[in-house]
């Protein structure tokens, strides 16, 4: 009795674990992903806020360097432009043949002493000469009438400041950004230039006194990109033009001041930039720290989570296993079916003859297009072609020879159709309409010729065309939907309508449905 009952007992204790193996290797399943799923939720959200609040941080950090350097230029050019534009005004209201040289050059030169940031100032006649400087001892041959801020003044009337771009200073033999000003005699005419030259060095050790890596990078240019000074200097920069950057052609245009993530013209290195133009003055200031050092503390912790998460994912891996074996092979069916779903979807938008796509797809594709174009504003174009002549091919060489040369002529389409985004399909019978998304009128035009042309090269035999072979006819229709509202059947019949004037027109050609109306062109 009691073996009995033992055995007895273990019967539907067996049957009970085969009957719910299944349920518990989906909840453990479960159970496993939904720690993975939390532990990664948990992880990725303080990683993804962390990189945040460094990259927070770091575009605070850049945009007060920036503000501290903008500032620092101003300041310094600031202070030039009153005192040039003070002395300039003292020395047209005494006349710069009166002038006290001795008196005017002790008070160049004690301006000099006061603002570190001034490597001379200089007075030049209206021939170039010049008269007085803070100096003490200048060469009596001293010409700048070659000069760029020199011949600036002399050809542009008005009295502004004027910045130009560094030059090696001829007294000093340092580099100097010229600060300038045009003075005129009483009527008006050009009476010569005061200028005043900013030291580069002066900017260069202010930028030095930073604590940044060597990687980051302070510029001070020229509103038209011109580079003035540049901090880590390298003298073969002087002068370069950054025009072509990032900052210069897509920041700028927008706004005076900001942010900007964009990779360097000079070095390559990808940087966090903050720019600001100064007030008044045709410059701009910027500061960039890079990418890989802002981000270099967020991607030590980024390695120590990894490597935690690693070890813990593996082991619940090993767990996992088990119950990725049976999910396995139902997997497998499914992707049988959905290969077998898709392959029908697909039979189901080709033609079997030619292997384009057939009038299903273009009226399932076409919509989604203008949709599309309406959203970006770009261009959409249609040609729809037609074969010439093809019912007589077929009288003369039979419908078997006919559906060879279909073939022929869609595997010519698929030649010249070059983007993925391009659609051919056989709209019916002879006819093939191809759709170009993105795609102007000239471009369309274009497309149609290079179509029309590698049909002619086939050069299948045709007896019963004047040409001798198979040629075909199309009609372009291109336009903008975002600026014209349109739909399908409306881009269909314009190119219908084009198509049919090529028919008319001697086959063998393309036409275009214009604004204006169908146009013929030149061939």
């Amino acid at each position: 009795m009691p073996l009995f009952r033992t055995r007895a007992t273990a019967r539907p204790i067996a049957g009970i674990d085969s009957a719910h193996r299944p349920d518990t290797l989906r909840l453990a399943l479960a159970f496993v992903l939904l720690v993975v799923a939390v532990i990664l939720s948990l992880e990725g959200w303080r990683l993804w806020r962390d990189y945040h609040r460094t990259y927070e941080l770091a575009q605070v950090t850049v945009s007060n360097l920036t503000r501290a350097t903008s500032q620092h230029a101003e300041d310094a050019i600031r202070e030039v432009d009153g005192l040039t534009a003070g002395i300039s005004e003292r020395l047209l209201g005494d006349g710069l043949a009166n002038m006290n040289v001795p008196r005017l050059q002790a008070l160049l030169k004690q301006q000099v002493g006061i603002m570190p940031q001034l490597s001379g100032l200089f007075v030049f006649g209206a021939d170039g000469r010049l008269l007085v400087s803070s100096l003490d001892h200048p060469r009596a041959d001293a010409n700048n009438a070659d000069r760029e801020y020199f011949i600036y003044h002399r050809d542009h009337p008005g009295l502004n400041l004027h910045v130009g771009p560094v030059i090696t200073g001829r007294q000093s033999g340092q580099l100097v950004i010229p600060i300038s000003r045009r003075m005129n005699n009483p009527d008006g005419s050009f009476a010569g230039v005061f200028l005043g030259t900013l030291s580069v060095s002066y900017f260069l050790n202010y930028y030095d006194g930073f604590k940044v890596d060597e990687h980051s990078v302070f510029a001070l240019a020229l509103s038209d990109g011109t580079l003035l000074a540049r901090r880590p200097f390298d003298m073969s920069l002087v002068g370069k033009s950054l025009a072509g950057s990032a900052l210069f052609r897509q920041y700028l245009p927008l706004a005076p001041e900001g942010l900007a993530e964009a990779r360097s013209v000079i070095d390559g290195t990808e940087r966090l930039y903050s720019y600001r133009t100064l007030t008044g003055y045709p410059l701009v200031v910027d500061a960039g720290l890079a990418r890989d050092s802002v981000l270099r503390p967020w991607y030590r912790d980024l390695a120590r989570t990894l490597i935690v998460l690693g070890g813990l994912l593996l082991g619940l891996a090993l767990l996992a296993r088990v119950l990725l074996r049976q999910l396995r092979a139902r997997q497998l069916i499914e992707d049988q079916l959905r290969d077998a779903h898709h392959a029908l979807q697909e039979m189901a938008l080709q033609d079997s003859l030619t292997g384009l796509g057939n009038r299903r797809r273009l009226d399932q594709r076409l919509p989604e297009e203008i949709a599309r174009a309406q959203r970006t504003g770009e261009a959409l174009a249609l040609v729809m072609l037609d074969i010439d002549h093809f019912k007589r091919f077929n009288d003369c060489y039979g419908h078997p020879a006919g559906d060879a040369c279909l073939r022929q002529v869609a595997e010519a389409i698929k030649g010249v159709l070059k983007r993925p985004s391009d659609l051919a399909v056989r709209y019916g019978g002879e006819e093939i309409t191809v759709l170009l998304p993105g795609t102007d009128a000239a471009g369309a035009c274009q497309m149609a010729e290079d179509i029309l042309q590698a049909i002619r090269d086939l050069r299948i035999e045709h007896r019963e065309h004047p040409e001798g072979y198979v040629t075909a006819s199309a009609g372009v229709h291109a336009c903008v939907p975002a600026q014209a509202p349109c739909s399908a059947a409306s881009l269909l019949k314009a190119a219908d309508a084009a198509l049919y004037l090529a028919k008319h027109s001697g086959r063998d050609r393309w036409r275009m449905a214009g604004i204006d109306g169908l146009f013929s062109p030149a061939r």
